[in-house]
C-alpha cells in the first residue's frame, strides 16, 4: 500500500471506528433496557448486565457494520472533497479506482470481520446469552419475588415482601398458604428462599403462623424460624429447550435434526438464516461501492455534495432494507437464498460500472487542472 493509499485507508479507518463503537454503543442501551426488568432484581445486578450486554455486542455489530462502512466512507471521501484533496489527486494523475482501492480495501476486511463474526463468534455469544437470560429468569431468590407486590410462585400460594435486602433477604414477609383444607398465613420480620433438596423454600425469621381450626377459632403461633416449603414445580425446568436459529451454529443450520418436531418445522427458517450469515458480509463492499459512486461520480462542485450524498444515502437504506426482506421472504420460500446473494453482487457491479465509466479517464484529465485552479480560488 503506497503512501496515497495508506492516507485514504486511514481517513476512513478512523470514522469507521467511531460510527460502530457510538451505534453499538446505542444499541446496547436499547438492549440494556429491553432486559432491565429481569437484571434489576437479580442478586448479581452488575455481572449479570454486563454479560448479557456484552452478548448481544456480535449481533448489533453484524447488523450495523454494513452501514458504518457507508457512512464512514461518504465521511471521509465528502471532507477530502471538501478540502480539495480529491481535486489534488485528480491533477496528480491519480484515478477514481487508485482512489477507491483503499475504501474497498477497508470495506473487504470489514467483510471478513463480519464473516467471522456471522459464523463464530454469534452463534456462541446467543446461545450462552439465552442461556443466561433463561438462568436470571429461573433464579427462585430474583425471578418470585418483587418487593412491594404480591407474587404467586405457587398454585394457591401467595407471597408478599416490603422489600429486598442484600444477599437476597427478603423483610416484612407476608405468605398466605391456601394449599392445605384450612388456609394459613404466615408473618415474618425477615426471610430468605433457598434450596432444599433440590425443590424452593423459603426460611423465616421472627414471625408468626395464624391457622384456621376445624371450630372456625383462629390458632396463633409465634416462631423464631420456621421453613416453608414452596413445592417441587417451581425448581422443575421446560420439558423443551428449543434453540432459535440465531442461537445454533452453521452446521445446525444446514443440517437440523430432522427427528426434532421443532427443526422440522423450521428447516427453511434455518436455511435462511444460513445464508443470510454467508451473504451479509459482501453488503459491506455493496455498500462501500455505492459511497464511492455517490460522491466520486459526478462534476466537481463548490457547494458541496449533499444532494448526492443524500441520494447514495437512501440506495444504501433501500439495499440494506432489501437484504432483510429477501431474508425473511426467504423464510417462507427457500427458491429465494439465490437472492441474498446476487443482491449485493448486482448492486456492486452497477456501482463499480458508475465508478469506472467510459470516458471517465479523458474527462478526468480534461478537467483536472481546471478543477485545481477553481479549487484555490
Amino acid at each position: 500500500m503506497n503512501t496515497v493509499s495508506a492516507y485514504i485507508f486511514r481517513q476512513a479507518l478512523g470514522p469507521l471506528l467511531a460510527i460502530l463503537g457510538a451505534l453499538a454503543a446505542i444499541a446496547i442501551l436499547t438492549q440494556g433496557l429491553n432486559q432491565l426488568d429481569i437484571i434489576i432484581t437479580n442478586r448479581r445486578a452488575g455481572w449479570a448486565f454486563a454479560w448479557v450486554t456484552i452478548l448481544a455486542l456480535p449481533q448489533l455489530i453484524s447488523l450495523i457494520l454494513p452501514m458504518a462502512v457507508f457512512i464512514a466512507t461518504v465521511y471521509a471521501l465528502n471532507r477530502m472533497q471538501g478540502e480539495s484533496e480529491i481535486a489534488v489527486l485528480y491533477g496528480a494523475g491519480v484515478s477514481r479506482r487508485r482512489i477507491a482501492r483503499p475504501i474497498l480495501q477497508l470495506a473487504t476486511l470489514a467483510a471478513l470481520a463480519h464473516l467471522a463474526i456471522n459464523v463464530v463468534v454469534q452463534p456462541w455469544s446467543f446461545t450462552e446469552r439465552r442461556e443466561t437470560l433463561y438462568a436470571l429468569r429461573t433464579d427462585i431468590a430474583s425471578s418470585l419475588i418483587e418487593e412491594g407486590s404480591f407474587t404467586y410462585p405457587a398454585e394457591n400460594l401467595t407471597l408478599y415482601a416490603r422489600e429486598r435486602g442484600g444477599s437476597g433477604e427478603l423483610r416484612d414477609l407476608l405468605i398466605n398458604d391456601a394449599r392445605p383444607e384450612y388456609p394459613i398465613t404466615y408473618t415474618a420480620r425477615a426471610g430468605a428462599i433457598v434450596t432444599i433438596d433440590g425443590a424452593p423454600a423459603v426460611v423465616m425469621r421472627d414471625g408468626q403462623i395464624q391457622r384456621q381450626s376445624e371450630s372456625g377459632n383462629v390458632d396463633v403461633l409465634d416462631f423464631d424460624r420456621y421453613v416453608l416449603q414452596m413445592g417441587t414445580e417451581m425448581a422443575e425446568e421446560p420439558d423443551f429447550f428449543f434453540l432459535k436459529a440465531s442461537d445454533r451454529s452453521l452446521y445446525e443450520l444446514f443440517f437440523p435434526d430432522l427427528t426434532s418436531h421443532y427443526d422440522q418445522r423450521n428447516v427453511d427458517q434455518f436455511l435462511a438464516e444460513a445464508h443470510a450469515r454467508l451473504s451479509a458480509p459482501v453488503l459491506n463492499i455493496a455498500l462501500a461501492m455505492i459511497a464511492l459512486a455517490g460522491v466520486l461520480v459526478g462534476e466537481f462542485s463548490r457547494r458541496g455534495y449533499g444532494r448526492r450524498i443524500m441520494i447514495a444515502a437512501v440506495w444504501a437504506l433501500l439495499v440494506r432494507l432489501a437484504a432483510l426482506a429477501v431474508q425473511a421472504a426467504a423464510s417462507d420460500a427457500p427458491q429465494l437464498n439465490a437472492l441474498q446473494y446476487a443482491l449485493p453482487i448486482v448492486v456492486t457491479l452497477i456501482a463499480a460500472a458508475l465508478l469506472g465509466g467510459k470516458g471517465a479517464r479523458r474527462k478526468r484529465h480534461s478537467i483536472g487542472p481546471s478543477v485545481i485552479t477553481e479549487a484555490r480560488a
